[in-house]
C-alpha cells in the first residue's frame, strides 16, 4: 500500500489535489496532505514533518509555486531541505507560476468548474497567452480577468475535479503529473 504525502503551501493546492488525484491514481494508492501556511511556513518546517511522518509506506510530494523566483535554484534548494529529511527521494515540483498557471492551461477545466460565470472561455484555449500559460506573468489576475469571482480554495476545487492531464498546455503540470505516475508505478 503506496502513500503519497503532499506537503504543501497552501489550501488552495490540496482542494486542486483532491479533484485531480482519483482521476490519476491507482485505488491502491493512499493521498494525504500536510498543508502549510505559505511558503515560508513549508520551507521552515519541511525537514522536520518528513522527518516525523511514521509511515514506512510514504512516499513524499513537495509542490510550490514558483512565483518570482528562480526555477533551478528554488527546486535545488527545496531538494536539499528534503535530502536532510533522510527519508529517500521526495518528489519536488513547483508549480510556475502558480496553480492558476495550470488552470490556464485546461480553458474547459475553467469553464466545467466555474460554470456560467466562465461560459466559453475554452475559446481562447491554444490561444496567446494562454498556449503557454507557464508564461503568463500574473496568472491569477488573468484568470480573474474572465472569471472576476475566482476565489483560490472554493475556484480550485470546483477545476480541479476537471483538469485533464492529457490536455492541459501547462508544462509544469504535465511534469507534475508525470512525476506523480512514475513515483507511484516504482
Amino acid at each position: 500500500m503506496i502513500e503519497l504525502v503532499f506537503l504543501l503551501e497552501e489550501r488552495s493546492a490540496e482542494a486542486m489535489l483532491q479533484g485531480l488525484l482519483p482521476k490519476i491514481l491507482p485505488v491502491d494508492v493512499t493521498a494525504r496532505f500536510i498543508v502549510f501556511e505559505g511558503k515560508q511556513d513549508l520551507e521552515k518546517q519541511l525537514v522536520r514533518k518528513i522527518r516525523g511522518y511514521r509511515s514506512p509506506y510514504a512516499r513524499f510530494v513537495v509542490l510550490r509555486d514558483k512565483d518570482s523566483e528562480d526555477c533551478v535554484q528554488l527546486k535545488r534548494r527545496l531538494k536539499e531541505r528534503c535530502e536532510n529529511a533522510g527519508r529517500g527521494e521526495v518528489l519536488v515540483r513547483i508549480a510556475c507560476q502558480n496553480l492558476e498557471s495550470w488552470y490556464l492551461g485546461d480553458l474547459l477545466a475553467v469553464e466545467m468548474g466555474l460554470g456560467e460565470e466562465a461560459k466559453g472561455v475554452s475559446r481562447f484555449w491554444g490561444k496567446r497567452p494562454f498556449d503557454v500559460p507557464d508564461r503568463i506573468g500574473d496568472p491569477t489576475g488573468k484568470l480573474r480577468s474572465i472569471a472576476p469571482s475566482y476565489q483560490k480554495v472554493g475556484g480550485s476545487r470546483a477545476i480541479g475535479k476537471h483538469l485533464d492531464a492529457d490536455r492541459n498546455h501547462s508544462r509544469s503540470f504535465a511534469v507534475f503529473v508525470k512525476g506523480i505516475r512514475q513515483l507511484v508505478a516504482e
